[in-house]
C-alpha cells in the first residue's frame, strides 16, 4: 500500500493540493488517513480515485455530480471518455493506475491500443516517456518498490523488443549502424527505442546493448564498418571524463558519424569533436537520420 503526501498526490494527479482539500471537505471525494504522529497521508485507492475524478472533471463533469456517482459508474465513464478522446494524458493516467495495481494485462492493453491507433513512435514519445517522467516522484520518495520498477521497465522493454523484431532486416548494401551503451551504463530503454527508429528508417543495425566493453565495440566496428555509431550517456562516463570519452570515440571511429544523447551530454559542458553530433530527444532522431 502506498502512502502519499498531498504534494505527491498533486504531482501525480495534476490537481492542486488546495483543490484536493476542497474536494475532501465539501464532497468527500477521498478521506485521508493519519500516521501515529498525526501526519495526513493518502492510499493507493485515494490516488486512483483522484486520477479518475480529475479525468471526469477535466471533461466537463461537475465535481458535485461525480461525488454522487458510484465507483462502478466512475469507471464506466472513464472508459467511455478514454475511447472517445485522443488526449495523451488519459493513457498516461491509466498506465499509472495499472502500475499501482501491478495489472500487467491492463498495462499492455493500454500501450497496445495507443500503438495501434497512433504508432509505436508516438506511443513511446507521447505516452511511455511522459509516464516514466511523471512517476519519477515515486522513485524519489520510495513509494515505488523494486517490484513496481521491474514491472514497468520490463513491460515497456518487451513492447520495444517485439516491435523491433517485427521490422524487416535491411540488406547488406544498406547504411549500417552500431548501437551500444558504454561499460557500466545500464539505462537501456532509451537505446532500444533508438534501435527501433534506426531500423525503421532502413538502416542495417547491430545492437550491442548495455554495458559493452570498449574493445568489443571496436571489434564489431572493424567487421561491419558502419556509417553510424549511436549511444546514450546517462551515468557513464563521469562528467569530468565526458569530453575525453567523446574525443576517443571520434578518433577510434573516425570513418563514422557518432550520434549521442542522454542526461550527461545535455547537462555537461564540453567541446564537440567534429564527427560527433548531439541530439536532445529521441523524437529528433528520425529527422537527423534523414539528413545524413
Amino acid at each position: 500500500m502506498g502512502k502519499y503526501s498531498i504534494k505527491e498526490l498533486e504531482q501525480l494527479s495534476g490537481i492542486k493540493a488546495h483543490t484536493i482539500r476542497i474536494w475532501e471537505k465539501r464532497h468527500n471525494i477521498i478521506e485521508p488517513q493519519r500516521t501515529t504522529t498525526n501526519i495526513r497521508y493518502y492510499s493507493d485507492a485515494d490516488l486512483k480515485r483522484i486520477i479518475n475524478v480529475s479525468l471526469l472533471n477535466n471533461h466537463g463533469i461537475k465535481i458535485s455530480k461525480i461525488a454522487d456517482m458510484s465507483a462502478e459508474d466512475v469507471n464506466l465513464k472513464v472508459q467511455e471518455i478514454s475511447e472517445q478522446h485522443n488526449d495523451s494524458s488519459i493513457p498516461i493516467d491509466q498506465l499509472l493506475i495499472s502500475m499501482v495495481d501491478l495489472d500487467e494485462e491492463q498495462f499492455e492493453k493500454i500501450l497496445s491500443k495507443h500503438a495501434q491507433k497512433h504508432g509505436l513512435e508516438k506511443t513511446i514519445t507521447e505516452v511511455a516517456y511522459p509516464f516514466l517522467e511523471k512517476i519519477g516522484v515515486l522513485w524519489q520518495t520510495g513509494e515505488i518498490t523494486p517490484a513496481h520498477e521491474h514491472f514497468i521497465s520490463n513491460l515497456i522493454r518487451q513492447r520495444l523488443i517485439i516491435s523491433i523484431a517485427e521490422l524487416p532486416i535491411a540488406m547488406h548494401s544498406s547504411k549500417r549502424a552500431i548501437l551500444f551503451l558504454p561499460e557500466g551504463e545500464l539505462h537501456e530503454l532509451g537505446l532500444l527505442f533508438l534501435h527501433y527508429i534506426t531500423r525503421k528508417r532502413g538502416y542495417r543495425t547491430y545492437y550491442l546493448g548495455q554495458s559493452v566493453p570498449y574493445e568489443d565495440v571496436k571489434k564489431v566496428y572493424a567487421i561491419h564498418k558502419p556509417q553510424l555509431l549511436i549511444t546514450s550517456l546517462t551515468a557513464v562516463p563521469a562528467p569530468n571524463n565526458l569530453e575525453a570519452f567523446l574525443k576517443r570515440l571520434s578518433e577510434d571511429f573516425a570513418g563514422s558519424t557518432i550520434l549521442t544523447t542522454g542526461y550527461l551530454v545535455r547537462n555537461t559542458a564540453f567541446i564537440l569533436p567534429k564527427n560527433v553530433r548531439v541530439f536532445e530527444k529521441s523524437i529528433q532522431l528520425p529527422e537527423l537520420l534523414d539528413s545524413l
